[in-house]
């Protein structure tokens, strides 16, 4: 376990530099908005784009993996949502504040796991969470708003809904990477360095970007509705995930590549969901730098104990 955990020590460190770059006089309020447009719109779609075109996916179990994911989402959407009913009863979780306990238990932040991936991993392990980042993204927005406007008693436009979704620069960057394979042609050499020039970028300006977004002043009280999807994101998640692609036959560092995607933070993208739709955005952000820090200490384990049982 800790070779692995000082293998992602960097990782945190420049999430940490981020957090305290943010509080220093040195950079202006308003470059951080511009640093997280710069990365949604340039850098991370140039990373996930040059990533999938030159990444080798030969041997890998991607119809099984890509099952597993999907069953493992979609049994973890509704058994967040199931708890509803007893949380409501025992007044544990407020109405308005259950729509960022799901939100926080089911997103989960590619960022992080990409920045991992390229770190511990060889070059298709960044690939495939790029992958399932293509596969989950529809559906995970499409819950979330569910919830939220659910919850937060509002109505959802989702003409809207569908429309950011169709124009996501992420999504379409890891679309226009398939039909980029499958054409019978590589890509243009000097294109191909350009666009990998920008993807290195994309990690180290994101993490900090990451860092930055997180508030610690939030975990003044730390209650059920904060530790609550804080133990199912960062251990149900992962063990239910780790079980799923075992029942599925995934083996191997193939096992280790989705056992990263369920063990990483939640995204802090959500946090803008709530507060447009009238969610519980504090919250939100409270569970988000809580995650986020101790994702630090499991993220290690969660991959140590699922190398234990791919081995043997």
């Amino acid at each position: 376990m800790l070779p692995i955990f000082e293998s992602i020590l960097p990782i945190f460190l420049l999430i940490l530099a981020g957090n305290l770059l943010r509080r220093l006089p040195l950079i202006i309020p308003a470059a951080w908005p511009g640093l997280d447009q710069l990365g949604y719109w340039f850098l991370y779609p140039a990373l996930l784009f040059v990533t999938i075109v030159n990444a080798d996916f030969t041997g890998l179990q991607l119809d099984e993996m890509m099952a597993a994911l999907l069953v493992s989402v979609a049994l973890m959407c509704a058994l967040t949502y199931a708890l509803w009913p007893l949380l409501a009863r025992t007044g544990l979780v407020r109405e308005r504040e259950f729509s960022s306990v799901f939100q926080t238990t089911v997103r989960w932040n590619s960022f992080i796991a990409l920045a991992v991936a390229q770190k511990i991993f060889l070059p298709a392990g960044m690939a495939v969470v790029a992958l399932v980042m293509l596969v989950i993204i529809i559906p995970l927005n499409i819950a979330s708003t569910y919830v939220v406007t659910r919850f937060a008693d509002r109505s959802a436009n989702w003409r809207q809904v569908g429309w950011n979704i169709a124009t996501n620069p992420l999504i379409l960057a890891m679309l226009a990477a398939i039909v980029m394979r499958a054409m019978p042609f590589g890509l243009y050499a000097p294109l191909n360095e350009t666009i990998d020039l920008a993807g290195r970028a994309a990690l180290g300006m994101g993490l900090i970007a990451i860092g930055a977004s997180l508030k610690p002043g939030d975990l003044v009280r730390l209650r059920f509705a904060i530790w609550l999807p804080t133990v199912l994101k960062l251990a149900l998640f992962p063990a239910l995930l780790v079980g799923v692609a075992m029942a599925f036959g995934v083996t191997g560092v193939q096992l280790s590549y989705l056992a990263l995607c369920g063990a990483v933070p939640t995204a802090m993208n959500g946090y803008l969901l709530a507060r447009q739709l009238g969610g519980d955005a504090e919250l939100y952000a409270a569970v988000t730098t809580l995650q986020t820090a101790l994702s630090f200490l499991t993220i290690p384990a969660v991959l140590a104990i699922t190398a234990q049982l791919s081995a043997g």
